[in-house]
């Protein structure tokens, strides 16, 4: 029996499902900080007030800022997803994808097409994240960039 997560791309496939098992790949903080970026991304109102922020020098942004925003996103939405019927696992790993985008799709409707791959990738391994989001200090773990 084949092992399905390594099954080449579709080429017919949305880029947007190439995108998303590229996704899968990030560490539980940076999906979490990308979750909390695109919410702000998504949502053209809150750029807006960014930029005007970044603007007059009131928007600073780091990695630990975005993971918390991500933190906050999760559990604002996670009983939303939660909430939705789920289909039944099977057919590899575009299949649950594509299902579970629609899941989010459902779930928050008013999410953009950032919002809805990271949602996608932090519900397909809500378990991680969620260990992460529940630990004591989820900004602890935050690995620093090395300086140049």
């Amino acid at each position: 029996m084949s092992d399905s997560r390594f099954d080449p791309p579709d080429l017919n496939a949305p880029a947007a499902e190439e995108a998303g098992v590229i996704l899968l790949g990030l560490d539980s903080d940076r999906l979490l900080a990308g979750l909390g970026f695109a919410r702000l991304a998504d949502d053209p109102g809150l750029v807006t007030q960014v930029v005007d922020r970044a603007r007059h020098g009131g928007f600073t942004a780091d990695q630990a800022g975005l993971v918390a925003a991500g933190i906050r996103e999760w559990r604002r939405v996670r009983p939303s997803v939660e909430a939705v019927p789920a289909k039944t696992a099977g057919g590899g790993l575009r299949r649950e994808w594509r299902d579970t985008t629609t899941r989010i799709a459902t779930a928050v409707p008013d999410a953009g097409p950032a919002s809805r791959a990271y949602l996608t990738a932090c519900w397909i391994r809500r378990d991680e994240i969620d260990r992460f989001t529940d630990r004591e200090d989820p900004l602890d773990v935050v690995p620093g960039i090395p300086a140049g």
